[in-house]
């Protein structure tokens, strides 16, 4: 009777203590994203090193094949880059509250540091201090994006099809981005099949093509 009593007393801690453990896991997880949002100038691409460094390294919350994964998946859903991707590691974490948590998390300094810019960037912004300090960071931007690009190659050029794929792809966006083509219809024709969404899903559709026969059989690693 006693053993019963001391029991049931014991099942009220243990949900008291499942529950303030489950409530500093989300709290960690907000406080993370929000350092990463805080720390990201330039987007989704620019953050993947921070990403990488945070989410893999410092806590475990995925391998660097899943945050690849996050990332491709992020790219061809609709919505922030960045965001997308903070939604999957939360609700891979927590389930639709982790996914809320880390989202609100990655969005509030952004939301923050904005108002406050919009409110005053009219103020200042003429400066050439101000200006110079833009190109500095636009500059460091685009070198944080080169090490995005470095950091998801490592992780998805493993094989021939793949560098294939990315070669093709990598051409004609250069093409599109580059060139103007003539306002007839196999111009036209040209401008859609370079723009960045028909690119993903020709290149998602290749990869069917390419590996779902092996992938079926269950001796292909990808």
């Amino acid at each position: 009777m006693i053993y019963c009593y001391k029991v049931n007393n014991a099942a009220p801690d243990i949900a008291r203590a499942a529950a303030s453990e489950a409530a500093m896991e989300l709290l960690k997880m907000f406080f993370t994203f929000a350092k990463i949002g805080v720390m990201t100038f330039g987007g989704g691409y620019a953050m993947l090193p921070i990403l990488q460094r945070e989410i893999v390294e410092k806590n475990g919350w995925a391998t660097d094949a899943e945050l690849t994964d996050y990332f491709a998946i992020g790219q061809c859903t609709p919505g922030v880059i960045a965001v997308n991707t903070a939604t999957f590691i939360g609700y891979k974490k927590k389930g639709v509250f982790g996914g809320i948590v880390t989202t609100l998390g990655l969005v509030f300094p952004s939301l923050v540091i904005i108002s406050l810019i919009a409110a005053f960037l009219t103020n200042f912004a003429d400066i050439p201090a101000v200006q110079n300090a833009l190109a500095g960071v636009n500059a460091c931007v685009v070198a944080l994006i080169a090490s995005s690009v470095v950091k998801l190659g490592k992780n998805t050029l493993k094989n021939s099809p793949s560098v294939v794929i990315f070669s093709v792809v990598a051409v004609l966006a250069c093409v599109g981005s580059f060139v103007t083509f003539p306002a007839v219809w196999w111009g036209r024709v040209l401008d859609a099949v370079c723009s960045p969404s028909a690119l993903i899903v020709l290149a998602g559709v290749t990869g069917v093509i390419l590996w779902f026969p092996e992938g079926k059989r269950g001796g292909k690693d990808q």
